[in-house]
């Protein structure tokens, strides 16, 4: 097949990756062979070779890829509305990403490929996205409506919250969608509430 023009690219490269994340979804690790790749994208070897290198330079675009999609849609998010609110849709923004990209999910946070490291380089640019999360809490916690606390650590409970209800919705485990979606709101809601910051003359917990 000819060598695709450059105005091309950009989609190929789009189409490559998503191809391969379909393949390592529903056929595992194995399937991802350049001649596999490029016969299911209908282009050449030579097209993926020269975008990617190798398979090491693939999974590396892939991974990032859907960190950049997961930045897009958190970029959607309001951040000068009531910060609770802001923050209750930024984990909402959360679930829409990672249901609209399921194929590249696991490569994201899993180890679906035992031999697959993303590099220093690649982890200081998904920084953006939990970076966000951290902006959001701390909006919160000044704003009065959560305890004081270091946002990393509020940001990590709720990172990893959200991460694990969205694995277990890809994995159909939260049932059809109207389940799923009462699931997710009674755990983000209940998590809201244990660092929501104590009214006045309420009982403090045990130990404070």
């Amino acid at each position: 097949m000819a060598r695709p023009r450059a105005r091309d690219y950009d989609e190929l490269r789009q189409d490559l990756l998503d191809a391969a994340g379909r393949l390592l979804a529903q056929e595992g690790p194995q399937s991802l062979s350049t001649r596999r790749l490029a016969r299911e994208v209908r282009t050449s070897t030579t097209a993926v070779y020269n975008l990617y290198g190798d398979k090491a330079g693939l999974l590396r675009a892939m991974f990032l890829q859907g960190f950049a999609r997961l930045a897009d849609t958190f970029a959607a998010v309001p951040t000068d509305g009531d910060p609770e609110t802001d923050l209750m849709a930024l984990g909402q923004a959360y679930r829409t990403a990672a249901l609209a990209n399921p194929h590249l999910y696991e490569l994201m946070f899993g180890r679906p490929i035992a031999d697959f490291r993303p590099d220093e380089a690649a982890l200081a640019q998904i920084q953006g996205t939990f970076d966000t999360l951290v902006r959001a809490v701390a909006r919160c916690i000044d704003s009065g409506w959560f305890a004081p606390a270091d946002p990393h650590d509020v940001a990590a409970h709720l990172n990893a919250l959200v991460h694990g209800l969205a694995s277990l919705e890809l994995l159909g485990s939260l049932g059809p969608r109207t389940q799923a979606d009462r699931y997710w709101r009674i755990a983000l809601e209940a998590a809201f509430r244990g660092h929501r910051a104590p009214m006045p003359g309420s009982p403090q917990p045990l130990g404070s």
